[in-house]
């Protein structure tokens, strides 16, 4: 305890010398007390305190020198470690610490709370996550703040903890950090997210950067000389170094280009920081870029002007591609010192620049997180895609009638700038007029463009939209739409045939209508449905097909006319079913899961966990066909499962089975089946070509100890050429 302890002083005092003054006497005093109670308070577990408290210091060093957060951010992280550790309730942090405190305490309180159920992303609680995040700027950068602390100490997890974690991080919070402007902390995280969830090509491009490190070192010496001695004869107070692109970076480049890590020639970029007043920080910007492009040959389409109009995050900088010594190309950033604080630090170092206004910018993109996510009806994984994306396009602006900027994706249209504005004018929107010009509803907008949208009351949202549109919030407002109207229809088109049916003194039965649409050429009962809605079919059609299907299955038919038409059904009622045991994640038991039919998983089979996007759980075969494509594009989503005791119940399995034409195999197989007490036959059907039978046998068995072992019986038949498990 005393080693915690002294940790904790010492990690203490770094704060209140990172602080400056920013702590009121009684701040400190607050704490001190905090710190205190952990030794008065005999029902606190110190060996769970003393850690929890030195994480709220360690958090609360990153907020002071990494992301320029002050006082109240501080109080909040350590009051919130402080409820963890019981030694400080919920009720009191109001009294103590203000109202502001409390609001982000209880921010944090609540992601925490939606972790602890479940540390799996679901779509519900990962909406609720955002939507507590999005109530205080500050809980999004505590919580970015803390999982870099986490990732710093992430060599001290368990493995498996360890790429669920890096996973997390590289999915969320990275992007997080990115949004915000918190490209040093962004850099870190994605670094650190490789580093667990992909080692050995971390470390292979982290080796060749440090072999090639004497080489690069002496090439930026050579570039900047002679431009330092450029800048001082020309009289500005300056700063210049070279700066190694993060290990992320560079492996995104490598994929992209799919190149190997010699063939990327920008490596490294060279920053120029103005020490300048800001009222001259454009203009010598400017004056700077005139003599690095007299020195070097620019790359005119590598221009990037965010000096004039900058980034949503805050980002401002200007980068240039010049041409350097031995022929490569060399990517320039010049900023000022104002400028680069606000690139490592993101808006929240606007604080320090009295003047500059940044905070409005958090407004409008937390408005429109919160507006998109209290959609009950969107889906938060697609949201997150659409997310995504948002993050890193570029961007466009154009103008209102009433002169109005607004900024959009690049790529964006009329119909996307009509949702934009709102919801209602881009339901009506039939076109628009940009400039002056009468256009269409699918023109794509450019700088500067003054735009006026033009509505019809008949006009509403229409499936072929959501290839024009661009924008997350028009995306998924004409989804919610279109889903309604879908619903609606659908229910009155249910509720035409279900009067009908009574009329015609018959029961509603899905598996008769699922086999009735099929014979109607429908894909789904949905479309099935709005095509009764709007009319389309022929009830008396439907009403002779629905009899004509429920006679069929009424009746119970078993043909013998070889091997073209064979099948034999057994009865499934007089199989037993008993609850088998599957454990699911950490020694979880009792969630409720369904067996995936696309690899249909057995009792025995190696398996695996899938959080569907309606918080079910599907059970696949570690070896299923669609596994790689799944951890591909949803690794989030995997949880652990495993079976445990006996299996108590029965499982489908079908087998394919390849012999010669001959009617005694068939009757063999199925008195093999019916011999063995562990497995029940439930059909077997065959197809004969050119000699050979390919035939298809569906079976119920306990495990797939059992159905290896029927699968070496039924080889051994005479004429059985091979057997395959589907």
């Amino acid at each position: 305890m005393e080693e915690y302890k002294r940790e904790l002083v010492d990690k203490y005092r770094k704060v209140l010398r990172a602080a400056g003054g920013l702590f009121e006497p009684t701040d400190i005093k607050l704490f001190r007390s905090l710190f205190a109670a952990q030794n008065d308070n005999p029902s606190i577990d110190p060996t769970v305190a003393y850690p929890a408290m030195i994480k709220a210091i360690n958090t609360s060093l990153i907020l002071l020198n990494e992301v320029n957060l002050g006082r109240v951010a501080v109080q909040s992280k350590v009051a919130y470690e402080a409820i963890n550790s019981g030694f400080l309730s919920l009720e009191k942090v109001e009294p103590l610490f203000g109202s502001q405190v409390a609001s982000i305490v209880q921010g944090l309180v609540k992601a925490n709370d939606i972790y602890a159920r479940n540390a799996s992303v679901e779509s519900d609680n990962f909406r609720k996550l955002l939507l507590t995040m999005a109530q205080d700027i500050r809980v999004i950068i505590i919580l970015i703040c803390d999982r870099l602390y986490l990732m710093r100490s992430l060599q001290n997890f368990p493995v498996e903890d360890q790429q669920t974690i890096a996973r997390e991080v590289s999915y969320l919070y990275a992007p997080l950090a990115h949004r915000l402007g918190l490209y040093r902390i962004k850099s870190e995280l994605e670094d650190l997210s490789l580093k667990y969830m992909n080692s050995e090509i971390y470390h292979e491009i982290a080796k060749k950067l440090n072999e090639t490190k004497r080489s690069r070192d002496k090439y930026i010496s050579d570039f900047i000389g002679p431009l330092k001695e450029k800048l001082e004869a020309a009289g500005f107070d300056f700063s210049i170094k070279g700066r190694t692109k993060s290990i992320y970076s560079i492996w995104n480049k490598m994929k992209k280009q799919n190149t190997p890590f010699e063939n990327i020639y920008d490596l490294f970029a060279i920053r120029v920081i103005l020490h300048t007043p800001i009222e001259r920080e454009k203009s010598e910007c400017w004056q700077v870029y005139s003599i690095v492009t007299d020195m070097y040959q620019p790359n005119p389409k590598r221009l990037r002007d965010w000096l004039s109009i900058p980034k949503s995050n805050g980002y401002e900088s200007l980068h240039i591609t010049v041409m350097g010594p031995q022929g490569k190309w060399v990517e320039v950033q010049i900023r000022t010192e104002r400028m680069d604080e606000i690139a490592e630090k993101g808006l929240a170092a606007h604080f320090k620049y009295k003047g500059v206004k940044g905070e409005s910018d958090f407004d409008k993109w937390l408005a429109n997180i919160r507006e998109i996510l209290e959609n009950p009806e969107a889906n938060a994984i697609d949201y997150m895609d659409d997310f995504k994306l948002n993050l890193y396009d570029k961007e466009v602006f154009v103008f209102t009638p009433n002169g109005d900027l607004q900024k959009l994706p690049k790529g964006s249209t009329i119909l996307d700038f009509a949702f934009q504005i709102h919801s209602g004018l881009g339901s009506k929107c039939v076109g628009g007029r940009i400039n002056g010009k009468n256009v269409s509803l699918r023109q794509v907008l450019s700088n500067g463009d003054q735009v006026e949208v033009l509505t019809s009351p008949s006009q509403k949202p229409k499936q072929e939209w959501l290839n024009i549109v661009q924008t997350s919030k028009a995306k998924t407002r004409i989804k919610q739409i279109l889903r309604e109207e879908e619903l609606s229809d659908a229910e009155m088109g249910k509720e035409i045939l279900l009067r009908r049916l009574k009329n015609w003194k018959l029961e509603y039965d899905e598996g008769i209508v699922s086999k009735l649409i099929k014979k109607l050429g429908i894909k789904t009962l949905t479309e099935f449905f709005q095509t009764l809605a709007g009319e389309k079919l022929d009830l008396l059609n439907i009403r002779n097909l629905y009899m004509e299907i429920m006679e069929k299955e009424t009746k119970s038919v078993l043909e013998d006319r070889g091997l073209e038409t064979y099948e034999h059904v057994s009865n499934l009622e007089e199989i037993s079913s008993k609850e088998d045991v599957l454990v699911i994640d950490k020694n979880l038991k009792g969630i409720q899961y369904q067996l995936s039919k696309c690899c249909n998983p057995i009792y025995g089979d190696d398996i695996f966990g899938f959080i569907t996007v309606n918080g079910g759980i599907k059970i696949h075969k570690m070896d299923c066909p669609n596994a790689p494509q799944m951890m591909r594009r949803f690794g989030y989503r995997f949880v652990k499962a495993r079976w445990s005791g006996k299996s108590g119940s029965q499982y489908p399995a079908t087998l394919h089975v390849v012999g010669n034409d001959d009617i005694g195999i068939v009757t063999n197989i199925t008195s093999l089946i019916s011999k063995d007490p562990h497995i029940a036959l439930r059909s077997i059907s065959v197809d004969p070509t050119d000699g050979l039978f390919q035939g298809t046998i569906m079976v119920l068995v306990n495990d797939s100890k059992d159905l290896e072992a029927l699968i070496k019986k039924v080889k051994a038949i005479k004429g059985v050429k091979n057997v395959t498990r589907s």
